[in-house]
């Protein structure tokens, strides 16, 4: 997930704006500082009521509701190409790729639910795309089911997001989580490995995506009008070279 946060842009103010204009367009700005606060909640909460524990296999473990302003976190099913080639291309060096793309399947084993499948997409002006899983699609979160959940992901987790993936897979033991992704993100900062190691630790199977995982991906997710995936021409050595960055990490 490279370059976790972008900022807000706006255009020049014109200087003969009137009197009436120049209130119309502070009150929009308020609105937006009012939304973006309301974005700013945490992933997990703690059932204090019913004296529940994180960590404990019994926990009363609660994923907060959270607003999220539209421009912060897109769902859908299908991604569009192009986005898909240039977030997921698996370059030593990211620049330019601001957001993260995660697509997931989830398994919910004996249910009639069938199959979850579809992606998330986040701007790095709020929420990630990783702890918008947990309250998007799994918002009616049933304890007696067994989750069987796989992300494919355009970069691996931040420090903060998987210190919080951790604390849910530790108290939903009956979450399963795989995280394959096409990049490894930082993964030079002390912070970014001892997260990484924290999601082993919890039980969370992480690898970096392989050539047939990026065709597969691509058949799976991406609105791509039965044209097959052309790989670019490093790709197998650059999943080589991370994948060896994440076994020395993990090891």
């Amino acid at each position: 997930m490279a370059e976790k946060r972008c900022s807000l842009t706006r255009g020049k103010r014109k200087e003969e704006l009137s009197t009436e204009k120049t209130m119309d367009v502070q009150k929009v700005k308020n609105e937006e500082g009012h939304a973006q606060d309301n974005a700013d909640v945490p992933l997990s909460e703690v059932d204090s009521s019913n004296g529940a524990v994180a960590g404990s296999e019994k926990a009363g473990f609660q994923v907060e509701p959270m607003e999220l302003p539209a421009f912060e976190i897109i769902k859908g099913d299908r991604i569009e190409p192009f986005s898909f080639k240039f977030q997921f291309k698996n370059v030593e060096y990211s620049s330019g790729r601001n957001k993260t793309l995660l697509c997931y399947l989830v398994d919910k084993g004996n249910t009639t639910d069938g199959l979850m499948r579809g992606y998330l997409e986040d701007e790095h002006t709020g929420s990630h795309a990783e702890e918008a899983f947990f309250i998007q699609c799994l918002p009616n979160y049933d304890p007696s089911v067994r989750y069987t959940v796989t992300w494919y992901v355009s970069s691996s987790p931040c420090s903060a997001c998987a210190a919080k993936i951790s604390e849910v897979l530790k108290a939903r033991k009956n979450i399963k989580l795989s995280i394959f992704a096409a990049r490894l993100f930082e993964w030079e900062e002390t912070d970014i490995q001892a997260g990484l190691k924290a999601l082993h630790t919890a039980g969370c199977k992480l690898r970096v995506m392989k050539p047939l995982d990026f065709s597969y991906t691509w058949d799976t997710f991406v609105e791509n009008e039965d044209e097959p995936l052309n790989l670019w021409e490093d790709c197998k050595e650059n999943y080589e070279y991370y994948q060896g960055k994440l076994a020395d990490i993990l090891q």
